[in-house]
């Protein structure tokens, strides 16, 4: 059915002139439901200033439609899909368009950020509207021409007809359609007419990223750039002393060695010289011990084991089930720190001078860092410019942004412009890390049922603590607590794909399955059994759908056969939601040469209306390799605050060889967009270790995995 809505667009929002040079109209849209009502409208084409603007859509008179897109591109394909958006409704052929990064704009924006996959879901309805909009007005101006009512003419891939066979392109009426009011009604599109959304379609960049052409943070280049490298402290909590130079001077293309911020600059004429250099500087440390991996175990321990918790939900009386229970189950699940191995190590261009800093590079982020480095340098932040790069990913190491504030820190220093670029080890030494955490998960059973459930987190440095209280099994049990405690360390830690869901899914379905066992219960039946439960519920705080869990269930196990015998396959689920999708996964786990080896992995997803499958099944695919191979394999320890892997000779990912198929399913339906970067990580740890569990009779409370067994 198509839906005619009150257009929420504004004359600030929705900008368009009819004198461009080049001829055509400009739209600026608010891709986020964010533009400032303050911003001042241009009286006149000379006014126009294409910063100035949030985003907008450029129609030339030749038709081509150009998207300038606001949001950071970490490769979860927001540069492609939200221009889809605009170009379905605009009805535009999408062959006719084209799409360009824009740089960081406050005034128009309050979210240009790339991070819990949030960029779709908060742009859909505006998106849609402005393409409505743009539709209409050309409609109208092509009817005024031809002396008809609008009702009388179509478009359709860029063109307008006429009942009585006449056209005209988009371009041909620009101009008009700019002089025109904007409509207070728009009618979007009954999504079965969809014809753009939905259709695979390659990455707008992609042709530019194999032929290596300018589109990453280390690929910006400026004349006169120095590049930099920088000696930082060998563990958490060491102090520079003092250091010497002298042999890092005497290369040829060094220009200076500076100090700043506890750390050691080195700037040169190109990176590998920086590099090279960085290693002959001689920096004498403190001997102040950091915290090693077997403290953190003791901590996080203790904290379990005591009483200095946070309450985040308590529903009913758990002590009382426990304490009434014929018998209570209770298991600790234990994850460690990891690193979040971009493939692009960190880097950042910055050229700070007199009154003004330009910034280009890779952050998630570019709102808050530049907020940051212009209270560090004693600017304004309307003086601090933040240009946007494609980002050779980010899993949230990018939300932070301390090799950009470096690389201003030591552009302003030098007095040059620089590009500050971090070797791998670099990357893993000066990290953020996702904090290692324990979870305590205790249920009670009286008569056969499950009375209780208490899941206790114990974590380091932990900040989120709102992503988990009201997540199945919340809504599902009378008596239901969850409760929180951390310990702050000097090891700096940061939100890291799918943040703390990551780990607890694992803990949750794996405990599920176990005390499922116990009781003589199937695990399928009693999950849905318990979301059941949930149906009808008056309980707002309950961001799940039963309804949408039970179907996604439902399909996993017909897709994947999960519950039919097949010799020599072991197969484990698991089934989660966050970041507003509801996500089942099987395992399927084989045994070569006595050890379990992941061959196959079956999701099915509900996020909605899935804009772009080819862009959505490479984001599944992704999560879920990303999630069996840290479950399995990956693990950063320290020893007195220094981390034991630097590189990939030593820390380990999964392997080529190692990664199973991933067979993809979306259910259909016409709801709105939601997340999908990251809900498909969350329950492959928990899929692998029940089908582990199956084929071995070793339940897994312990990643790595792969140590376990």
């Amino acid at each position: 059915m198509k839906e005619v809505i009150n257009n929420k667009i504004s004359r600030r929002s929705f900008l368009r002139s009819s004198a461009l040079a080049s001829g055509g109209i400009l739209i600026g849209i608010n891709f986020l439901q964010s533009c400032d009502s303050k911003t001042k409208m241009p009286e006149t084409v000379e006014e126009l200033d294409f910063k100035e603007f949030n985003a907008y859509i450029k129609i030339a008179q030749n038709g081509e439609v150009t998207i300038y897109s606001p949001n950071p591109e970490i490769g979860q394909g927001v540069k492609t899909a939200m221009p889809m958006i605009i170009a379905e409704e605009l009805d535009v052929a999408w062959e006719n368009v084209r799409v360009e990064q824009a740089g960081l704009d406050t005034k128009n924006f309050v979210r240009q950020v790339a991070g819990g996959s949030q960029s779709i879901r908060f742009g859909w309805d505006m998106l849609r509207q402005t393409g409505a909009a743009a539709k209409l007005m050309l409609m109208t101006a092509a009817a005024n021409k031809w002396g008809v009512s609008v009702d009388n003419v179509s478009a359709e891939k860029g063109f307008i007809s006429h009942k009585n066979g006449e056209t005209l392109g988009y371009g041909d009426v620009v101009n008009e359609a700019a002089l025109l009011e904007i409509p207070e009604e728009v009618q979007l599109k009954d999504p079965k007419d969809f014809t753009i959304i939905g259709q695979d379609a390659t990455n707008v960049d992609i042709e530019k990223i194999t032929q290596g052409e300018n589109l990453f943070g280390l690929d910006y280049r400026v004349e006169g750039m120095w590049y930099a490298a920088v000696v930082r402290p060998p563990a958490f909590g060491a102090q520079l002393q003092n250091f010497n130079a002298e042999a890092a001077k005497a290369i040829e293309g060094v220009h200076e060695v500076i100090e700043f911020n506890n750390k050691v600059a080195v700037l040169a004429a190109d990176t590998y010289t920086a590099l090279k250099a960085k290693k002959l500087v001689d920096a004498e440390w403190s001997n102040e011990t950091g915290e090693s991996t077997s403290f953190h175990d003791e901590t996080l321990m203790a904290l379990l084991d005591g009483n200095e918790f946070e309450t985040l939900r308590k529903d009913g009386d758990v002590a009382a089930a426990f304490a009434e229970a014929d018998e209570v189950i209770e298991r600790t699940y234990e994850s460690p720190f990891l690193p979040h191995s971009c493939m692009e190590p960190m880097n950042f261009f910055a050229h700070v001078q007199a009154d003004k800093a330009e910034l280009v590079g890779p952050i998630q982020t570019p709102e808050g860092t530049r907020h940051g480095i212009a209270q560090e340098l004693g600017f304004e932040p309307e003086q601090v410019s933040v240009m946007l790069t494609r980002m050779g990913g980010g899993f949230g190491r990018r939300l932070r942004g301390d090799f950009a504030f470096d690389a201003a820190m030591i552009s302003n220093a030098v007095n040059k412009p620089v590009q500050l670029v971090y070797a791998r080890e670099d990357d893993v030494l000066a990290g953020y890390y996702r904090p290692a955490i324990k979870y305590r998960i205790a249920a009670s059973i009286k008569d056969g049922a499950i009375t209780g459930y208490h899941l206790k987190e114990a974590s380091i440095n932990s900040n989120m603590y709102n992503l988990i209280p009201n997540f199945f099994p919340a809504g599902a049990l009378e008596n239901y607590q969850v409760d929180v405690a951390k310990y702050d360390s000097n090891i700096s830690t940061a939100p890291w794909r799918a943040p703390y869901t990551n780990f607890l899914a694992s803990a949750e379905q794996s405990f599920f399955d176990e005390l499922f066992e116990i009781m003589g219960e199937a695990p399928i039946k009693t999950r849905l059994e318990l979301l059941e439960k949930v149906k009808g519920t008056s309980d707002d705080a309950i961001e799940y759908s039963p309804e949408r869990m039970q179907k996604v269930i439902e399909t996993t196990v017909e897709k994947s056969g999960y519950g039919k015998q097949t010799k020599g396959i072991y197969q484990g689920f698991s089934a989660y939601y966050c970041h507003n999708s509801h996500v089942a996964e099987v395992a399927d786990v084989v045994m070569k040469n006595g050890k379990p080896v992941v061959t196959k992995v079956t999701c099915v997803v509900d996020c909605g209306i899935v804009v772009n499958p080819t862009g959505a099944r490479n984001q599944v695919e992704g999560a879920v390799i990303d999630g069996i191979g840290h479950a399995l394999y990956s693990e950063l320890t320290f020893n007195d605050g220094k981390p034991n892997a630097l590189n990939f000779d030593a820390y380990r990912l999964i392997r080529m060889m190692e990664t199973p198929q991933v067979e993809v399913h979306f259910m259909q339906n016409d709801f709105s967009p939601t997340g999908l970067g990251e809900p498909a990580l969350p329950p492959a740890g928990a899929a692998v270790a029940n089908a582990i569990y199956k084929a071995t009779g070793k339940r897994l409370y312990k990643q790595p995995y792969a140590e376990q067994v």
